[in-house]
């Protein structure tokens, strides 16, 4: 009679629980009143919200992350509102972020390059925007292509054994997130402020190399919590599927 093959399930997280989520949506409001840091030699400064927003799509997944990063936004846009570019409607963006590092995380890249579409659509629909068509076929051509890898390789990435993975998968999600998120900022950006031309040839270099920086911070915060928080019980992250793995000291026949 032949032997069993041994079976080793790996973990499978449950479902988060939303007090955690809650929580999260606390520390992106919170983290709105920290000071930025400033980027040298592009003249901008670092957000720690912005490191953090992906995270809570990748974490929860695209809805839950988007009414988490929704939540923390809002409350975040009250407490700091010098932070509110945008007025009480800028937290739409850290909602968008979330919502496609959600959708890239868990696989469903092309309804996150839907994302990607509006922006595209919507840029092209301004003057501004008709004039100067470098910067969405350079910026979001970057973000498209984070789209696509992550998309394919970043589920199981981030919920496989190997830690190592983690680290870029996570930071394609950050990044294609925060530049879908960017291709609907920079249409309201065309709308209240009118920026030039010059300033957005000057952007098509600047923000994709902000948006790595961004994402490498998302990437220092994310990956311990990817890491660590399972082994305590509360599960993030895509799910693990359990897999029938033959032990090493079966008879193969």
């Amino acid at each position: 009679m032949a032997e069993q093959r041994a079976v080793k399930a790996l973990p499978v997280p449950g479902k988060t629980h939303p007090a955690v989520i809650a929580v999260w949506a606390a520390v992106l409001a919170a983290a709105h009143i920290l000071p930025s840091i400033p980027m040298i030699g592009t003249g901008s400064t670092f957000s720690v919200t912005s490191a953090l927003v992906p995270l809570a799509g990748i974490f929860f997944g695209p809805i839950p992350g988007a009414v988490c990063a929704a939540v923390g936004g809002f409350i975040g846009s009250i407490i700091a509102p010098h932070t509110a570019w945008m007025g009480m409607g800028t937290f739409i963006i850290g909602t968008t972020t979330a919502f496609t590092a959600g959708l890239i995380s868990r696989g469903k890249w092309p309804v996150a390059l839907v994302v990607y579409a509006i922006g595209i659509v919507l840029w092209f629909s301004q003057e501004i925007g008709r004039s100067f068509p470098l910067l969405p076929v350079v910026y979001y051509g970057l973000g498209i292509v984070a789209v696509v890898i992550g998309g394919i390789f970043a589920s199981r990435w981030i919920a496989g054994a190997k830690r190592g993975l983690k680290i870029p998968a996570v930071w394609l999600c950050a990044f294609g997130g925060m530049i879908g998120s960017a291709s609907i900022g920079n249409f309201f950006s065309l709308l209240l402020y009118k920026l030039p031309r010059e300033i957005w040839a000057t952007l098509v270099v600047v923000s994709p190399l902000e948006r790595t920086v961004f994402s490498l911070g998302t990437v220092i915060a994310g990956v311990p919590l990817l890491i660590g928080l399972p082994k305590i019980g509360i599960f993030v992250g895509p799910d693990v599927a359990e897999e029938e793995i033959p032990d090493a000291d079966d008879d193969p026949a």
